[in-house]
Order: structure tokens, then C-alpha cells, then sequence
């Protein structure tokens, strides 16, 4: 019987395994061929395609929004736009730092900014540490040579473009400039801040002002131009891009006529000063202003120390610092309606009660004189606001410091009108002033900040708004128009409401009262009645300039002193008309002597101006003679 030897053929595989053969060769065949892909790809070829890779890149240019124009209460535009050409750098298209080719370009490009090439560097580094893809302008304003230079040769200029950017255009030059405020890049402090969350370094902001407050609302929203370019920077196609979205307008209650008008009379004297014109039920701002001015189109470009120092030096009356809210001045016998009011609410006296002028007071060793050694006899508080009798209102201080229950009257009278403390404006960088207390004082004394403690003196002082007191005008037109509107504590308003490029509202600012105090109509009718004789009578203060108004206003000068060897400052409020108060009005002129002879005549041609009078000449009126 046959049978199958050890040289048998062996027997094939199974199927199983003859696919999984033939899927393993087949596998190894594509990594062979996706390997020898990846090496040419990489090894042969992988510079050609480094090259198209920059010579296809994408850059992105943000794109600075228009901010929204700010108008006065009649729609005249006061604050628009204007654009300009800046130069600007992309630092990541930039040659590498520490390079020759780097340290070349920046020569180059300080012949055209003026800045030295570590200047430039240093802006540039700055930049980066915020954030490293933002652009940074190097200069603005370029002009047309520079401009062709810069395009003509953009080849050597790597990273380097010209993009059109917005600056300010002040309508009505200087005037308003303390209220506009300034507007600027973003700070790196800044950008930490949630109200600047969605910025980004290089994007313009309001940095004071009213283009501070008011920065959410005239901003606006960036955009974004993408550019497909070469190696060389150059852009060879415009992708899809996101526009900028302009800011809205910003209506103010301010009339630029009547602002115009109470700047060129105030600056007529060549002193430093300060105006406010008030609606007194409201607390409309419908002027305000200081003197000197400045031209804040200074700010749309990058500031020297030199331009800084200039700004702000004593030498100079410091042109950059706003009187209207941040003097801090001794107010003279304005101030006098304070203490009135006080000694009247607390029957420390009775409108009626006859008090002897007879020309000073003596307290101790120290003697307290009228004004011009003036005596006015026997008068009553109305007589006594109408000839601006300092002994009478040194009785006051003196009796209110000294009899029990009386003390402090007049510093909580005057805190209650809000001196002492920030009105609410909407404006940054506002003072609180001061209203000196005992307390106050001697806690300085005891930490040996002062020679002395409090003293019957400061009393008679603060009566006539002298001594310690610190005030702006804007704190005593809050004050006056309390008096004028029968107890209102308005709070001043610059805003009036925000609008589309069209004019729709978008968002209206209403006026909200800090609070109201008691004003008995006895004690408002006495003093509105001797502000009236004052301004309206024969012997008034401020008669000479006021006697012939076509309708009665309640007016009172004022004039400190504010030291040794310095002249003294001139003050004047008045309310308009008399009868029933719509705006108030207070000047001061520093070194401007009695109020009567610079600060009325101002307040005056601003009455003319909002009542729609003849404009009288500004002069000085001679009335020197009449005491304060």
C-alpha cells in the first residue's frame, strides 16, 4: 500500500493568511511611497515652498475708528474730525532686533520721525508687552514728502506702511478747551481696566475732559483691513476685512455763542479767572471756562516736555489748569450769603435787627476793618448785603463761634450749599475745596502742621470768605442757585444727550438734584432782596455796572485777599433775573482787585449775551471807591 513520504510538497496556507500577506505588502508599499513624498516634499523641495509660504502671508491692519463729534445744545458742531497720515510698523515684519538690517532701518526712519532710533525701539518694545500683534504708529501729521518717499521705497522700508488715521479738529479753536479735554492712545495701565477690555494698544481714547467722561459713547468700535502680501510687505490681494464702526455724538447744554463770548471778555484782562454760567433750576452748564486757554489741537500730536512744562508752570499762569472746578481760592464777600443764611436759619439774628457799623471790630489785640475804612452806621442784614458791610458779618462769625449752640454754624451752612466737597460734574479731575473747622485746624496743630490752633479769628474770617476757606466757582454757583431756586442742591451737567451720525437720540441725560435743604422763605427773601438793592441801588457794590439793566438781578461782589505782596482777587455772583431766578452767574479774576471794577463787568456781558441785550463795552468801571 502507497504511502506519502517525508518528500511530500507541503501543503499552501490558508486564505487567512494569504490577505493578511497581501495587506501587509500593500501597507508597506504606501509608507515606502508617503515617505519618499515626505523626504522630496521636505528635503528636495521644502525651501521652494518655504518661499510661497512668505510670499503668501496674511497681514491684518486694525482700523482706528472715527470718534463721534461733540456739539453744543443748538447743534453747532465744536469738536469733529480730521485725518492725517501716520507712520506705522508691523514689529513682526520688522527685521529681526539686533540685526544690521534692523539697526538700519531705524536710522532711516529717524530722519523721518525725529525721534532717535532707542526712542523708537523702546515705543516699539513698550508696545509688545501689551500685545504683540498690534501695530505702532511712530508718527503722525507725515507730510508729502515723506509720505512718496516712504511708497516709493518700500522695499527698504520692511514692515513699514502710511495708513490714514482721525485727529481732532477743534471748530472753534481754543474756545472750550478746558472742557473738551484731550484724546490719546491707550495706556498699558489703561488696558488692564474693564472699561478698555476690548481694546487694544495703539487704539485713541478720551484721557480727559469730556472726551474722557464720555469715552463709551464717542469711541466707537475698530475695524480690521486683511491683506494678502509678499515677502517684501507688499499686498498683492484684499481679503474679507470688518469696517469701523464711528463713535456717536455727544449733544453738550453749553451755547458755543455765549461760551465764545464769555472767553473773549474774561481773557480781555490778561488775568487768570474763571466763569460759570449756570441754569440755576437745573444745573445746565450753558458756559464755563478759564483763563489763559491753550489750543488743544497741542494734543493731537505727541507732547514735549518743553510744551508740558509751558502748560503748567506758575510762570506761565499754568494755562492747562481748569479755575472753574479746580481753583481753590478765598471767595471775599460772595461768601457773606453763606454766613446770612446760616445766622438766619439759627436765629443767631433777626432780618430786621440793627447792628452799628461803625467802621471795625476788636477782638483781643486784632482789629477787624471794612473794606476802604468805610463806615455804614446803623444797618440791618439787607443794608448790610447791599454796601457789602464786613463789620456786620464779623459780628456774625464772632457770635457764632463764641455763644453756646451757635458753633459751626457757618460751616455746616456752607457744607449744606456744597462747599467743601465735589459738585458731581461730569467732569474728571474736580476738587472738593475746603471749609475749615476748629476740628480741622487743630488737628493740624497737633501735628505741628500749623503755628496755631482755632481761634475766634478764623470765625470773623470765614465769615467774609477769608482765612482757610478754599472755593472754585463752580461749588458757589451751586451755592447761589440754591438760594436763587428756593433749596435745590442741583447737580452741574455738561451732557445733554447722545445721538446717531443722523440725529436720532440714542440716550438722554436727565438732571438729578444732589438733594434739597431748608431755606425758611423769610431768610431767602432777605437776601434776595439786599443781593437786588446791591446790584440795583444807588450805594449798591456793583450799582455802577448794573444800575441800568433793563430788569432787576440780585448780584455780590466780592474781593480777597490772598496774602502778602499778591494783589487781591476779584470776585462776582449774580442770579437773573431777581424776581425768579433761570441762571446763575459767578466770575473771578485772580490779581483782578475789587470785584466790582473786573469780575462784574464780565458777569454782565454774559447776562447781555443770554438775555439777548445790547453788548455793552468791557471797561473797567472806576467803582474802586465803593467798599466790598
Amino acid at each position: 500500500m502507497y504511502r506519502h513520504g517525508h518528500d511530500e510538497a507541503p501543503r499552501r496556507g490558508t486564505p487567512l493568511q494569504r490577505r493578511a500577506s497581501i495587506l501587509g505588502a500593500i501597507a508597506i508599499a504606501v509608507f515606502a511611497v508617503l515617505g519618499l513624498r515626505l523626504w522630496y516634499l521636505q528635503v528636495l523641495s521644502g525651501e521652494d515652498y518655504r518661499q510661497q509660504a512668505n510670499d503668501n502671508r496674511v497681514n491684518e491692519i486694525r482700523v482706528q475708528a472715527p470718534r463721534g463729534e461733540i456739539l453744543d445744545r443748538d447743534g453747532k458742531v465744536l469738536v469733529a474730525n480730521r485725518t492725517e497720515l501716520a507712520l506705522q510698523v508691523q514689529p513682526d515684519d520688522l527685521p529681526k532686533p539686533s540685526t544690521p538690517e534692523r539697526r538700519d532701518l531705524m536710522k532711516r526712519l529717524a530722519r523721518i520721525t525725529g525721534d532717535t532710533p532707542r526712542e523708537m525701539e523702546q515705543e516699539i518694545a513698550e508696545v509688545r508687552k501689551v500685545s504683540r500683534s498690534s501695530p505702532v504708529i511712530l508718527d503722525r501729521g507725515l507730510g508729502a514728502g515723506n509720505v512718496f518717499f516712504l511708497r516709493e521705497n518700500q522695499t527698504s522700508f520692511p514692515g513699514v506702511s502710511v495708513e490714514r488715521v482721525f485727529a481732532r479738529d477743534y471748530k472753534q479753536g481754543t474756545v472750550g478747551a478746558h472742557l473738551f479735554g484731550n484724546v490719546g492712545e491707550v495706556t498699558a495701565e489703561q488696558l488692564r481696566l474693564p472699561r478698555y477690555s476690548s481694546l487694544e494698544q495703539g487704539d485713541q481714547v478720551g484721557q480727559s475732559g469730556i472726551e474722557y467722561e464720555y469715552d463709551r459713547f464717542l469711541r466707537g468700535r475698530p475695524g480690521a483691513n486683511r491683506f494678502q502680501v509678499d515677502a517684501m510687505g507688499r499686498p498683492t490681494d484684499q481679503l474679507n476685512s470688518q469696517p469701523a464702526r464711528a463713535g456717536s455724538n455727544l449733544r453738550l447744554t453749553v451755547d458755543a455763542d455765549l461760551q465764545s463770548l464769555a472767553e473773549g471778555t474774561l481773557g480781555s484782562f490778561g488775568l487768570p479767572g474763571a466763569f460759570v454760567a449756570m441754569n440755576a433750576n437745573d444745573g445746565e452748564i450753558l458756559a464755563m471756562g478759564s483763563t489763559p486757554t491753550f489750543d488743544p489741537s497741542i494734543f493731537t500730536r505727541p507732547i514735549t516736555e518743553r510744551q508740558y512744562k509751558a502748560l503748567t508752570s506758575e510762570e506761565t499762569d499754568a494755562p492747562l489748569a481748569n479755575r472753574a472746578i479746580q481753583g481753590a481760592y478765598p471767595t471775599g464777600s460772595i461768601f457773606k450769603v453763606i454766613t446770612a443764611l446760616g445766622a438766619l436759619k439759627t436765629n443767631l439774628i433777626e432780618p430786621g435787627t440793627i447792628v452799628n457799623d461803625d467802621g471795625e471790630v476788636k477782638v483781643g489785640t486784632q482789629r477787624f476793618k471794612n473794606a476802604g475804612d468805610a463806615v455804614n452806621g446803623p444797618i440791618n442784614m439787607s443794608d448790610a448785603l447791599k454796601v457789602s458791610s464786613d463789620v456786620y458779618f464779623y459780628k456774625l462769625g464772632y457770635d457764632s463761634n463764641v455763644q453756646k449752640g451757635k458753633g459751626g454754624m457757618i460751616q455746616d451752612t456752607a457744607a449744606s450749599l456744597g462747599l467743601g466737597e465735589p459738585t458731581g460734574i461730569d467732569l474728571p479731575a474736580e476738587s472738593e475745596g475746603l471749609v475749615p473747622t476748629p476740628a480741622w485746624r487743630n488737628r493740624l496743630f497737633k501735628q505741628e502742621l500749623t503755628d496755631r490752633p482755632w481761634a475766634v479769628g478764623d470765625n470773623i474770617n470765614l465769615a467774609v470768605g477769608q482765612g482757610d476757606l478754599q472755593a472754585d466757582p463752580l461749588q458757589m454757583a451751586v451755592a447761589y442757585a440754591a438760594i436763587g431756586n428756593g433749596g435745590t442742591i442741583v447737580r452741574p451737567r455738561l451732557a445733554e444727550r447722545v445721538e446717531d451720525p443722523t440725529g436720532e437720540v440714542l440716550e438722554e441725560f436727565e438732571s438729578t438734584p444732589k438733594r434739597t435743604v431748608d431755606i425758611p422763605e423769610e431768610a431767602r427773601s432777605t437776601i434776595m432782596t439786599g443781593l437786588t438793592r446791591a446790584a440795583m441801588e444807588p450805594e449798591g457794590t456793583s450799582y455802577p455796572v448794573f444800575g441800568n439793566f433793563p430788569f432787576p438781578v440780585a448780584g455780590k461782589t466780592g474781593t480777597a485777599e490772598r496774602g502778602i505782596d499778591r494783589a487781591d482777587q476779584a470776585w462776582y455772583a449774580v442770579l437773573a433775573p431777581a424776581d425768579d431766578p433761570e441762571i446763575v452767574v459767578v466770575v473771578t479774576l485772580e490779581r483782578g482787585g475789587f470785584g466790582a471794577d473786573s469780575a462784574a463787568p464780565v458777569a454782565a456781558r454774559i447776562l447781555e449775551k443770554y438775555f439777548g441785550l445790547p453788548i455793552t463795552p468791557t471797561s473797567r468801571t472806576g467803582s474802586a471807591a465803593i467798599s466790598e
